[in-house]
């Protein structure tokens, strides 16, 4: 889901969005967070079922991991499709940009070509696949406009290299288009959000992304 301030767009470039988020671990038996009292949230959607699996790319030495890029291509949910993630914002936000499914197997020129001051596609190949059972849940203003995302991940993830496997239950809480704009309102909402994990069990996420805790970092 894209922040509020977030743009897209067509053609070659992809659709963009910025995704502004917080992550969060817990453990199997972790109750849901209470959002009664989230500053700006009148309701709660219905639960969302979706089954996500990606397949993530970069060269052998991780090219783009290190320059803070993550290349997927993803399918299941409301936008499967191939994603650059790029390194975050300093306020927190990352880059995302998306192009369609095409043909298993291949990189689409486009994404080729948006890569192509990074790494060479030739030197791309996967590195990592990760399957999500994701529970979403819209949280609603009183007009319905999104304010937030919240997901309830269950992760299965397998390290392309090594054949490692890892298991995991994470939460996550994305700003959506009815987001407040100014900063020090966003700030507050995710400092309620926060509050409402950490009050259920939850705890600050230890690894940075999906990608770095399939790989094991």
């Amino acid at each position: 889901m894209s922040a509020a301030d977030g743009t897209s767009g067509q053609g070659d470039g992809g659709r963009h969005s910025v995704e502004v988020e917080l992550k969060f671990d817990v453990d199997d038996a972790t109750p849901l967070p209470d959002w009664s009292y989230l500053p700006g949230v009148a309701s709660i959607g219905e639960p969302e079922l979706r089954e996500l699996d990606a397949v993530y790319f970069d060269s052998d030495d991780l090219t783009l991991a290190h320059a803070g890029y993550a290349v997927r291509r993803r399918t299941g949910g409301p936008d499967a499709g191939w994603h650059i993630k790029g390194p975050r914002h300093a306020e927190g936000g990352r880059l995302e940009r998306q192009w369609p499914l095409g043909a298993e197997g291949e990189i689409p020129d486009a994404v080729a070509a948006a890569l192509s001051s990074i790494a060479a596609v030739g030197d791309l190949a996967p590195i990592a696949r990760i399957r999500n059972r994701r529970t979403a849940y819209s949280l609603l203003d009183d007009d319905g406009g999104v304010v937030a995302e919240f997901v309830d991940d269950r992760v299965v993830a397998t390290d392309e290299r090594s054949g490692a496997e890892r298991t995991w239950r994470e939460w996550e809480f994305e700003l959506g288009p009815a987001a407040p704009e100014p900063i020090k309102e966003r700030n507050h909402l995710f400092a309620k959000a926060g509050s409402a994990v950490f009050a259920a069990g939850g705890r600050p996420a230890a690894s940075a992304s999906k990608l770095a805790r399939a790989l094991g970092y």
